[in-house]
């Protein structure tokens, strides 16, 4: 019963995965878009480079990466996830965990996982693993919440403001720092990129 209970906690967002743009704070998504594709990467970068989008979610980002050239692989732990995906955009699709990735080692040019790991139950062996299948030089684009923000989070659900059953386990600055760099990883770039917390108004 623990396992099944674990197993339901990791696919939330497939529950209602023909719903989920309908429910999602597309200021955020398309915020985040621009900083991860306009701000971490360079002009051309991406083209013909082997990327994998690690929680892609609906597709969102898999859909940028494509229009810029990349040869993406979109993974999720949810099938009817991956079903938005494919409305979205041609890639190679694969229902995974971003805690046990089932690619070898030094698979991809890019990595780009947004508002992803703090939604596993070990966002440090999430970086590992994408540490792990990341080529030497290869890139990392990833985003979490602010984790000075996790009082917003606390009313909303207090107030039952958004119904989140999932995992929900946010990183500090100076932790995911360390834990990159641990793992192999030079961090270029870190920075915020939200003025206010805006978490109370989305349900999810």
């Amino acid at each position: 019963m623990k396992g099944a209970k674990k197993a339901d906690k990791g696919l939330f967002y497939d529950r209602f995965a023909s719903d989920f743009d309908k429910k999602m704070n597309m200021y955020d998504t398309e915020k985040r878009l621009r900083v991860v594709f306009n701000g971490l990467f360079n002009e051309g970068e991406l083209r013909g480079k082997k990327l994998l989008d690690a929680g892609s979610g609906t597709g969102w980002f898999s859909r940028r990466a494509v229009e810029l050239g990349a040869e993406v692989t979109s993974l999720d732990v949810g099938e009817r996830l991956l079903d938005e995906v494919r409305k979205k955009c041609d890639t190679e699709r694969v229902v995974g965990d971003v805690t046990k990735l089932r690619f070898p080692d030094a698979s991809f040019d890019c990595i780009v996982s947004t508002e992803v790991i703090e939604h596993t139950p070990d966002p440090n062996k999430a970086i590992r693993e994408m540490s792990r299948v990341l080529k030497k030089k290869g890139v990392l684009a990833l985003t979490v919440p602010n984790r000075a923000w996790h009082f917003a989070v606390a009313i909303g659900n207090a107030l039952k403001l958004r119904p989140y059953e999932g995992y929900e386990n946010w990183v500090g600055w100076g932790e995911l720092k360390a834990e990159l760099e641990r793992n192999g990883l030079k961090v270029t770039r870190q920075f915020g990129f939200h003025a206010l917390p805006f978490v109370v108004s989305q349900l999810y």
